[in-house]
This record gives structure tokens, C-alpha cells and sequence, in this order.
């Protein structure tokens, strides 16, 4: 690609990044009949959208995320049928091994109903899900959630929007600036009536005037691929350092009771921010994490300690000591106080962001109500 050529008229829609979030900008658009161009520095998605977990997490959300994750699951499906987006319906598990996290989702049943939230015993836990049934006190099925191929995703979704007419994805194309009607990028100029700025937690590259007032900072993940001979595993599983971390559950008396215990009993899951869950994918392999450490610049090393506190707590939630780590990596996303950023940055020039870890829960539902607004 030597060059950008303008089209004759601008677009109605540029979307600056190609992650998940930009990409729910231009999908809703093409709803709306609008016409899209979407530019990208990489030659496919490669941050936050394919390193997570592939968890549509929506029943542990709650307020305005909430609401996104409800109106996102219904895209989900759509881009199933429409894009060939690998999407199961098979839930969450949340598993409590302490009365502390029984207590959580008995209150989280409570507040939202067996529609949402189904209390398990632990024989059926351990017939939903291989965990190990010692000290098991029960858990839940958070049948709405989605489980998402999250290694394929925003590729198909880019691949169908590819297809679409008046769409144009523009590839290995880094934008340098953006203005009025305006975005500058390293091969030539763009024009469009309306700029999306999807950078993620590269905000503060175009934007850190932007990036600086929304206190925005990169929160680094530690996440392992394991291999464990024989496990199949359909939902998401959750564990109790899960319920620190999901709001829906972290605002319960249960939740809190158990911080207060760990902040004596288990100080290393609390500094290390761990969320301790797993998803399989498609080819059997667990996807395993994670940690969370925070600053405007990360520093660049992984922690071997950090992976082996989520591997101990692998081997205990599975009652398995063969487990063999085919990948380790790190994810980065965008981090601030308000999980979702919208920021007008000049007339028709709107800087969005998920600024926590929900961009693939919440993205589709998040981009409707940015449209809406221009």
C-alpha cells in the first residue's frame, strides 16, 4: 500500500484502530447506512481484542456497563450469523470454594433472579464444569453470558465489514493526527465527516491531552495458554478473586467479607490484583489469568512469580497437577476512573475508549449510544 487515494467524497465515518471497540464503530455504522473508513497502524488486530479471554462477562456488570453488555450480547449473536464469529452460549460458572463467595452469589441471585443467576450445588458445579470437589461449597451459572473465539474475532468481523458497501479497512496505516474533517496518516490524508478515535490504551500517542485529563493509564496483564490432558471445559469459570473484581459481585457482603479475610490470609492475590479464571479454546487449551499492575508506562518485564501464583491456583481449582504452559504473553488495555471514555476532541472528532477490562463485553452496546450522539 503506497498510498492513501481519497475517495471523491468523504466518508461519512473515519474510524481511527481496528481492535474491537473501533470495530463496533464501524458496524454500527454500516446499520445506519453510513459510509465507513477504517484505518489501522497493524496489518491485523493484534492488543487487547485477541489476548483476553474470549468472556462476554454481562451478568457480573452493573449500571451503564451493564446495559452495554445487555444490548453487545445481541450483536455477538448477529456477527455469529452474519461475520461466522465463533459465539457459544454456554454462560459462566462462578465457583465458591468459601462461604464467603457462596454468600456473594446468593445475594447476586437475589438481586437479579434465576433468569440471570442459578445457584449450583457443588455435585452440580463439578457436572457443569472439572473443578476439584474438595472444600467446594457451591457456585453459580450466569447463563447470558457468551463465550467469543477472541483469537478469530475482530479478523472475521473486519473480513465481513470488508464486504460491506462503502466500507474501506485500511491496513498498516499509522495516523499522526486528526482535526476537523481531517485525519493525517502516514500515507496520506483522510477525509470523513465524523473522526472516531479508537485508540485504546495508545491514547496518549495522538491524543495525550485527551489521554491526561481523563487519567488515563495502561493496566499490564499477565495470561498463560496451558495444556491439560483431557479437560473439556464449555463455559467460563470464575473463581472467588473473580468476585473482588466484577462489580455486580465485588458490591455484596459476601465479596467484601472475603477481601477482608484475604487481606490477612492471602496478601499475595490482593497485591498481585489477580483475577484467577479460565476459558478453553477452541482447540482444547486453557487460556488462564490474570494479574493486573497499573502506571502511564509499564515496565516491560514479566514476573515468573506472577505466573506461578496462577498456575498454583490452577492446579488447585482443577484438582490437577499435570499442566503444561504452552504460551505466556501480556495484555495491555486502557485504565481510568470511568470505564468508558468519550471525549469530543473537535467538532466531529470524538475520542472513545473502554477504559477497563470489558471492551469485549461492552464494545457493541458502548458504540450505538456514541453514534447517537453525533
Amino acid at each position: 500500500m503506497a498510498g492513501v487515494t481519497p475517495n471523491s467524497e468523504p466518508a461519512d465515518m473515519i474510524v481511527v484502530g481496528a481492535g474491537i471497540v473501533g470495530l463496533a464503530h464501524a458496524v454500527e455504522a454500516v446499520a445506519r447506512g453510513l459510509s465507513v473508513t477504517v484505518v489501522e497502524r497493524d496489518a491485523r488486530a493484534v492488543g487487547a481484542s485477541v489476548r483476553n479471554f474470549g468472556h462476554a462477562c454481562i451478568t457480573a456488570q452493573e449500571g451503564e456497563a451493564l446495559a452495554y453488555a445487555r444490548r453487545a450480547r445481541d450483536t455477538w449473536l448477529r456477527m455469529a450469523r452474519e461475520a461466522g464469529v465463533g459465539v457459544r452460549e454456554c454462560g459462566t460458572v462462578v465457583v465458591a470454594r468459601a462461604a464467603e463467595e457462596a454468600a456473594a452469589l446468593e445475594e447476586l441471585a437475589a438481586d437479579r433472579g434465576a433468569e440471570e443467576v442459578r445457584l449450583l450445588s457443588p455435585a452440580q458445579v463439578t457436572a457443569t464444569v472439572p473443578v476439584a470437589a474438595e472444600g467446594l461449597h457451591g457456585g453459580a451459572l450466569l447463563p447470558l453470558d457468551l463465550r467469543v473465539d477472541q483469537r478469530r474475532a475482530a479478523g472475521a468481523i473486519a473480513d465481513w465489514l470488508a464486504t460491506r458497501p462503502g466500507v474501506r479497512m485500511l491496513w498498516s496505516t499509522p495516523v499522526l493526527g486528526v482535526e476537523v474533517g481531517l485525519v493525517r496518516t502516514g500515507r496520506g490524508e483522510l477525509h470523513g465527516r465524523h473522526v472516531v478515535v479508537c485508540a485504546g490504551h495508545d491514547l496518549d500517542r495522538l491524543l495525550p491531552g485527551v489521554a491526561d485529563e481523563a487519567g488515563v493509564q495502561r493496566c499490564l496483564l499477565q495470561m498463560l495458554q496451558v495444556r491439560v490432558p483431557g479437560v473439556r471445559v464449555e463455559p467460563a469459570v470464575l473463581t472467588g478473586s473473580s468476585m473482588l473484581r466484577y462489580p455486580a459481585l465485588a458490591g455484596t457482603d459476601g465479596a467484601r467479607a472475603l477481601r477482608r479475610r484475604w487481606t490477612t490470609e492471602r496478601p499475595e492475590m490482593l497485591a498481585a490484583v489477580v483475577n484467577h479464571m479460565l476459558t478453553q479454546e477452541p482447540g482444547g487449551d486453557l487460556v488462564v489469568g490474570d494479574t493486573h499492575a497499573y502506571a502511564r508506562t509499564l515496565d516491560p518485564w514479566s514476573q515468573e512469580a506472577l505466573d506461578e501464583l496462577l498456575l498454583a491456583e490452577t492446579r488447585a481449582l482443577l484438582g490437577r497437577d499435570d499442566l503444561a504452559v504452552v504460551r505466556r504473553w501480556q495484555g495491555v488495555y486502557a485504565s481510568a476512573a470511568d470505564p468508558f471514555l468519550r471525549a469530543p476532541v473537535a467538532p466531529g472528532v470524538t475520542a472513545v475508549a473502554v477504559t477497563s477490562g470489558i471492551g469485549m463485553t461492552t464494545a457493541f452496546g458502548l458504540a450505538p449510544a456514541v453514534l447517537d450522539t453525533l
